[in-house]
């Protein structure tokens, strides 16, 4: 009599990072809100982007000077990213809530009792595809743009110092965004506390901040969110905000830490 070989583990289902990466990706890509969302910041990046630079163009002779001293023809282009950002950390918190709102989430914690591996995933590929998209419609803003600008010869190129880093470092922003948001939907569990707390973060906060004495603000404004991450886009340093690379690092910072929360509350509370 024969004996039976044991069956690989492969075979048998086991649980593995790369199968949840796999699951969460396929989820990912059903999602209806998953085309909307993106299809709405690509749409915010490179429309509005085109449509800054245009009018600003047009009505570069009737500039106040002072204007024109500041003109950054990259940031220009990419002024985009101030409405693209609330849908790419919108749909983050989807990614999540809208696990919990549908119940879908037992059946997930189920097939991956560890419950981690499906956070990480989630992180992983949404950051993954925002990268990839955001990067790509930077890109194209970015050159839609200096086109616009050029009637008045007031483009630039991407061989110019920092706007190379300007361009890639938007989609760099963007995927901490949306980093963000899948953290705060799987910290919260709910769709509108989390797009609450991403508007919050991003929008309400920098304006709060500005009702401070001027001393207090110029040392608390570099290491908000929104202006440390976005200190890696501006071409030339803004002021009273850190260096490129360090701003955006103190910005992954806020996302590692948002990460860490949801990822002990993941592991306490029942789903």
């Amino acid at each position: 009599m024969t004996t039976a070989s044991p069956i690989p583990a492969a075979e048998r289902g086991h649980v593995t990072q790369l199968r949840v990466i796999r699951s969460e990706w396929i989820k990912l890509c059903s999602l209806r809100s998953t085309v909307f969302a993106l299809l709405a910041a690509v749409v915010a990046m490179i429309g509005l982007g085109f449509l800054f630079s245009y009018f600003t163009a047009a009505r570069w002779d009737r500039l106040p000077p002072e204007e024109r001293l500041v003109f950054d023809p990259t940031m220009v282009s990419l002024r985009g990213l101030y409405l693209a950002q609330l849908a790419i950390g919108v749909l983050g918190v989807l990614v999540v809530s809208g696990e919990y709102a549908s119940g879908m989430i037992r059946a997930s914690l189920s097939a991956v009792p560890r419950r981690l591996p499906v956070l990480w995933a989630k992180a992983l590929v949404y950051a993954a595809v925002a990268w990839l998209l955001m990067t790509c419609a930077a890109l194209a803003a970015f050159l839609l743009g200096q086109t616009a600008l050029a009637d008045h010869h007031l483009q630039t190129s991407l061989s110019s110092p920092g706007v190379l880093r300007g361009v890639l470092g938007t989609g760099l922003y963007l995927t901490v965004v949306g980093l963000i948001g899948v953290a705060l939907g799987a910290l919260l569990r709910s769709t509108a506390g989390g797009i609450t707390a991403v508007f919050a973060l991003l929008l309400v906060l920098p304006v709060l901040a500005q009702a401070l004495p001027s001393s207090w603000y110029d040392t608390i404004n570099p290491y908000l969110p929104s202006t440390a991450g976005q200190s890696l886009i501006h071409v030339q340093q803004q002021p009273h905000t850190a260096a490129p690379w360090t701003g955006f690092a103190v910005f992954c910072l806020y996302a590692l830490a948002a990460l860490v929360c949801a990822a002990v509350a993941l592991k306490r509370r029942d789903a």
